[in-house]
Order: C-alpha cells, then structure tokens, then sequence
C-alpha cells in the first residue's frame, strides 16, 4: 500500500515516547504529534520500549496503544553488554578518537537496536505522507531513515559533538527528503558538515504558554526560600550538570551570599561542593515544573550542546532571567535575539552574572519580560504547526 500524496497520515519516530520520557527531541515531536492531531492529521508514533535512555530497559508494554488521540506502536529493544566492543567504540567516538566507516556502523548496530521498528517502516513506510524522525543520533532514526527513504524527514537536533562529524550520518542527511531544524544556527552547522536536500525549513520549537504560576506555592511545597537558581533536564556531564555545580562552588566563594540550586529531572547528582546547597526535586509534573520556573530568582542553562533548548523558553515565559553557556551557538543566539538573558563562557563571568541579576532586581525583571515577549511572538506551537504543515504540503 502506498499513500496518497495528499493524505494527511503522518509517523513521527522518536527514540523514547510516553510518560517521564526525558529529551527535548522526544518531547518535541511528541507535542508535533498532539499538534498536528488537533489539526485533523493522523498520526502514528512508531518507537521502543524504553523510557530510560542510561539502560533502555523496555519498561512500557510492546504493541499498540492509542494516547492522546495519537496510534502509538511500541517494540522491544536489543540492548548490547556495556563491555562489548561497539560500546568501545561509541566510548572513542565521545572522545573524539578517529574510528574507521567499519568501526561506526558497528557502533550504531552494535549497541542498542530495535528491529521491530525497522521492520514495520520497511513493510508499511510508504502507507505515510511522511516519516518524521528525531534526533539524529540514535539507531531508530539511522535505520528509519534507511527503511523509508522517500518518505523521510529528519528534525536532527543537531549539536557540535563528535558525533556529528561520522562518515555514516552523511548519506542520512544527503537523502532525506527534507530536514525540519529548530534554530538557525543548528541549520548553519548542519550546512557545514553535510550536503543538505534542498527541502529545508527551520520551523522552531512550539512551548505551552500556561495559564496560571504559583511560584509561592511552589517554594512553600518544597521548603524553598530566599533565592535560588534552577536547573531542569538531564543531570548528566553532556548537559553541563556537572560543570555547573563546580562554577557555582566558586562563585559561592566571591558572591556576597551563596546562592543554592535547585535541579529537577532525571540523572544522579553526583559530587558537589561543599559550599553549595542542592536540592534535588526528582522529576516533576508539567505543571509543577512550570511554578519552579517561576519560583527560581535566575534560570541556568550550562549545556553547550543544544538545538533549541525548550526549558529556556519556560523559564522566559514564567518571567524568570537566563544565564545560557555562550559555548552553545544555540543558546547565544537565542539570548542576542530576545536581550532576555546573559551568556557566560567560564566561572568568572558566571559569578559576575549572578552578581549583576542578584542585585539589580529591575534588570531581572527587564531581562526576563524580554525574553516573555520572544517566546509569545516566535514559539507559540500554533505558529509552529503551521510551518510544519505548510512543509508537508509543499515537499510531500
């Protein structure tokens, strides 16, 4: 069976879908498909079994499922020994080692797979208008994008990492019938390392626009006062997490007052020093997540590696000021265009950064209603399903 072009059926193939999924690839597409769904499109979620991307354990039950309007079919994965030799080569690969074309295709075949996936997009890939893929690393978009080739669409959520720059992501990108990206300077990297179709838009990333805060609620819930800087994501040293705790025992060291973190998301916390104060909320709820947000006195975003970075624009729209890891094109991007936040690039304009928005209250408030605004007039998800629909309806 073979869709009709102007069928509105779509698939969306993420790694992870379902309750407490951490990612912000995976919770984009998951709010494309809730988008596009309200919009009259039939949507199918193809995806494994796994919530956590540490173990991809298969924790939710294989088959189909209908969520939120949306067809979700889910099938087990294969997961590698951590002691194999493709997860040697995926540890070289992190270190930006040299691996040979062999050594790559036995790394992304070699460690985690799901091969009922790629069976159904083989058999039943051209039933869609479109099979829209993300992100670009993992083995479900690789072997995705293989299984149904004219059909594909990669949203890649591309950072500069090392593996970006393997021989075995070109031909991905090179024959995907178009790339949907977040940002523009995800766009711009992307245009350096690959040979990108011509089909191309950067179509953002939608963010719920609440209706209410209780950011008081939120510190009385959780025994917060005074201030504090938050935190939300993955606790893990690709995001920064680590890197952010150690800048904060030094600025701790020279700030007038320390100042504590509190972190919310999955991960472990790790070391800490011993001038900093962490509180550790484990995961939240949406809408617990969106009063801390509102609660926290400076929102800190420490990741260099981001395509879009959703939490930022959370914290903007809950009227909270940005400190952003101006290693991250991404995230400087964001803050020149909106003059909603700082950027910092070490400890030391980190510390004077806090310094500054603690004490200038004012200046807070100016930064974070900046970045209000940016988010209102560019990432509303309304605004963003329309650029998702007129690509469909112009390359497929």
């Amino acid at each position: 069976m073979t869709a009709d072009t102007r069928s509105k059926r779509v698939a969306l193939v993420p790694n992870r879908f379902g309750p407490n999924v951490a990612g912000g690839a995976e919770a984009a597409l998951a709010e494309m498909g809730r988008g596009l769904t309200q919009r009259g499109w039939e949507v199918d979620v193809i995806t494994s079994a796994a919530r956590d991307h540490f173990t991809w354990r298969n924790e939710f039950p294989t088959g189909e499922t209908v969520e939120q309007g949306m067809r979700i079919q889910r099938y087990a994965t294969v997961v590698e020994p951590q002691h194999s030799r493709p997860h040697d080569i995926g540890r070289w690969i992190v270190l930006g080692l040299p691996t040979s074309i062999e050594e790559q295709y036995r790394w992304i075949n070699g460690t985690v797979r799901v091969p009922g996936l790629f069976e159904y997009l083989v058999d039943h890939g051209d039933d869609y208008r479109a099979v829209i893929l993300a992100p670009y690393m993992f083995w479900t978009t690789f072997a995705g994008a293989e299984a149904a080739p004219q059909r594909a669409i990669l949203m890649p959520c591309l950072h500069d990492e090392a593996a970006a720059y393997l021989d075995i992501y070109k031909p991905m990108f090179s024959a995907a019938r178009g790339v949907f990206f977040l940002s523009e300077p995800e766009r711009d990297l992307a245009a350096r390392l690959y040979d990108l179709p011509s089909r191309q838009e950067v179509i953002g990333s939608g963010v719920d626009v609440p209706e209410r805060y209780d950011p008081e609620g939120f510190r009385a819930r959780h025994g917060l006062s005074g201030d504090f800087v938050l935190y939300a994501g993955r606790r893990e040293w690709g995001k920064g997490f680590d890197e952010l705790l150690k800048m904060l025992g030094f600025a701790n060291r020279l700030l007038p007052e320390p100042v504590r973190v509190a972190t919310c998301g999955v991960g472990e916390i790790g070391s800490v020093p011993d001038n900093v104060d962490v509180v550790d909320l484990g995961w939240l709820s949406d809408e617990e997540r969106t009063d801390a947000m509102a609660a926290a006195t400076v929102y800190v975003q420490p990741s260099e590696m981001e395509s879009f970075s959703r939490t930022i624009m959370e914290a903007w729209l809950a009227g909270t000021p940005v400190l952003a890891n101006g290693r991250s094109a991404v995230l400087r991007w964001h803050c020149q265009r909106s003059e909603g936040g700082f950027t910092f690039k070490d400890q030391y304009e980190l510390t004077e950064a806090l310094r500054l928005l603690l004490r200038d209250r004012e200046l807070a408030a100016k930064l974070a209603a900046g970045g209000r605004r940016y988010v209102l007039e560019n990432y509303r998800w309304d605004a963003v399903i329309d650029r998702v629909e007129a690509a469909l309806e112009a390359w497929c």
